[in-house]
């Protein structure tokens, strides 16, 4: 396929997954009835919660209240719900204090009120509210500490649960005796509504213990005051089964699947087979690329267990230890080893990129990748393995101008990924 644009394809399958998962296309038909004599009121928390409140406003026929916050960069023009923007993957101040206002804005609500509740990745960071006796600033430690250490999303979101005034169900509890209903969009392998954005409005099975086995595991240091929260149980989380979330609802309204279906679609379309490897792949970002530059190769040069022209599309959240300085994110590092195991094997093109349009803390989505990126790289004096040991994805791309730069997408299923073999 000597004409084929293989950089307009895989940018085209970028854009259908992202687009598949937006709040537009899919909030609306999950919107709840009206209360019939209370009131509605509006909250959330996500990098999506903006654009789901701007949603909610224009679909919802009845008199609606309530504040949501997300990521800088992320928001919206809403008029009857109030949207802060905060830090994120790190919690600031401005999320503290968003958090303290949704928790006094629940306040004095009775049983004929409804609450919908809007969540989506990122909004463990954002919506920080420390327990009791534990300060903004233990949580930042802990919080960097964790993003370092390459600790999977759902160990991270256990932690946050124990350490938070507001995660692990404690919002839905200072809604009651309300009903609520929660809408998610899900940045999670597996899709547990529990680990999302820590859960705060749902129960919580996991415990102090499953916290502290976490923080050790990681070799996290532990003020006295964090150690004694958790070892006394001060940090409980309401648990299934509790009838204070009797008359609760939850809908998982975007997945990382719906992403990969769309982009399958898109692949079709264009006369290119597509295969969904998995939805929820996690594990070190340059070891993910390594299993997936095999199987790449196999399909290239055996025909085995695809025939080509295919793309391999797979979605989940791949982590990074940090043990250079580099600029990074997890897609562009997965990229960059990705380069490295295929050595320059022709007709393979890749695309990795956030869905929420922000590789980690960058300000990009993501990155392409060519069968000629390394030598393209060696003329300009970047060593790939180089760049990878010292965690410089960023660094490494941005050198080739083959940066994915789409800008908050305010949307967030976590990774995409396509590999086109020709």
């Amino acid at each position: 396929m000597p004409t084929f644009d293989a950089n307009r394809f895989l940018l085209d399958l970028f854009a259908s997954a992202v687009d598949a998962v937006s709040a537009d296309k899919c909030l609306p038909a999950f919107l709840p009835k009206p209360s019939p004599q209370g009131r509605t009121l509006v909250i959330g928390a996500g990098k999506a919660a903006a654009a789901m409140a701007k949603t909610v406003e224009r679909h919802w026929a009845g008199p609606i209240s309530g504040l949501v916050v997300t990521r800088y960069g992320h928001g919206a023009d809403c008029k009857q719900i109030e949207v802060i923007e905060a830090a994120h993957p790190v919690p600031d101040e401005a999320g503290r204090q968003a958090a303290r206002r949704i928790m006094q804005m629940v306040q004095g609500l009775n049983a004929d009120d409804l609450v919908i509740c809007l969540i989506s990745g990122g909004g463990s960071a954002l919506l920080a509210l420390p327990a009791d006796g534990i300060s903004l600033e233990q949580k930042q430690a802990i919080n960097k500490a964790l993003l370092k250490s390459g600790a999977a999303i759902s160990e991270m979101n256990c932690v946050r649960k124990h350490l938070s005034a507001i995660k692990g169900g404690r919002l839905a509890l200072a809604c009651a005796p309300a009903r609520v209903v929660t809408l998610l969009i899900s940045d999670v392998p597996g899709d547990d509504p529990e680990v999302i954005a820590s859960g705060p409005t749902l129960a919580d099975p996991t415990t102090c213990a499953e916290a502290l086995a976490v923080l050790r595991k990681y070799n996290v240091e532990l003020p006295a005051n964090i150690q004694q929260h958790l070892t006394s149980g001060k940090g409980k989380t309401p648990k299934p089964g509790d009838p204070r979330f009797a008359r609760n609802f939850h809908h998982i309204i975007a997945t990382a699947q719906d992403a990969l279906e769309a982009a399958a679609v898109t692949a079709r379309a264009a006369g290119i087979t597509p295969y969904i490897l998995s939805d929820g792949i996690e594990g070190e970002a340059r070891d993910v690329a390594i299993v997936h530059a095999a199987i790449a190769r196999q399909v290239a040069k055996r025909g085995q267990p695809f025939s080509k022209p295919c793309v391999l599309i797979s979605g989940g959240e791949t982590t990074v230890t940090v043990r250079g300085n580099g600029r990074g994110g997890r897609n562009a590092e997965f990229l960059l080893s990705l380069a490295i195991a295929l050595e320059a094997t022709p007709n393979i093109f890749a695309i990795a990129c956030d869905t929420d349009g922000i590789d980690g803390s960058e300000d990009n989505a993501g990155a392409l990748y060519f069968p000629d990126s390394i030598a393209r790289a060696n003329v300009l004096g970047l060593n790939a393995k180089t760049s990878l040991e010292n965690n410089d994805g960023y660094g490494f791309f941005s050198a080739l101008d083959d940066l994915v730069v789409s800008g908050a997408t305010r949307t967030n299923v976590n990774d995409f990924r396509a590999i086109l073999i020709l």
